[in-house]
């Protein structure tokens, strides 16, 4: 299994993570209100207005990317654009990124709850934030990208303060 670490993104990481999102519906979970093909810009444009924008990676580069929205002090923050590489789905990137971002939220927002929202169209999301202790507890209609409705599950996980 590779090693990863964490880093803050950096602007010229950009332009590898929109390589990660191969399809329309990847750019919907990731960054719904994303264009595809997903351009470097648009994502760095969006970094601006979040927290800790982090990347994970192992010794053959960029392995993954994640943020912060909906910052509330003391209250809550949301987990928003995740997105693995390809080659790294199922290799343990994913769980070291979340965890990661989890301590960011807990030891420097100092949030006791983060949130996010996952799609019902993405069954593999579910399960996987479901075992990371990410628990659902509300759901809202959205329509997709196609102007399907769909639904978002609302998810929390309670975080132990530092």
């Amino acid at each position: 299994m590779p090693m990863y670490t964490c880093r803050p993104a950096q602007s010229e990481d950009y332009q590898t993570i929109c390589t990660f999102v191969e399809t329309e519906d990847e750019l919907y979970f990731m960054f719904p209100s994303g264009k595809f093909p997903l351009q470097a810009g648009q994502l760095e444009q969006n970094a601006k207005n979040r927290w800790c924008p982090t990347i994970v990676e192992d010794e053959s580069g960029i392995a993954g990317y994640a943020n912060f929205y909906g910052y509330e002090e003391g209250k809550q923050c949301h987990l928003g654009n995740v997105i693995v590489a390809p080659a790294h789905r199922g290799q343990g990137a994913a769980a070291f990124l979340i965890r990661t971002m989890i301590t960011k939220a807990s030891a420097e927002l100092n949030v006791p709850r983060l949130l996010l929202v996952c799609h019902s169209t993405n069954p593999r999301a579910l399960l996987f934030y479901d075992k990371l202790g990410f628990k659902p507890f509300a759901l809202s209609k959205k329509l997709n990208f196609r102007g399907e409705a769909i639904v978002g599950i609302s998810m929390e996980k309670l975080l132990e303060q530092p």
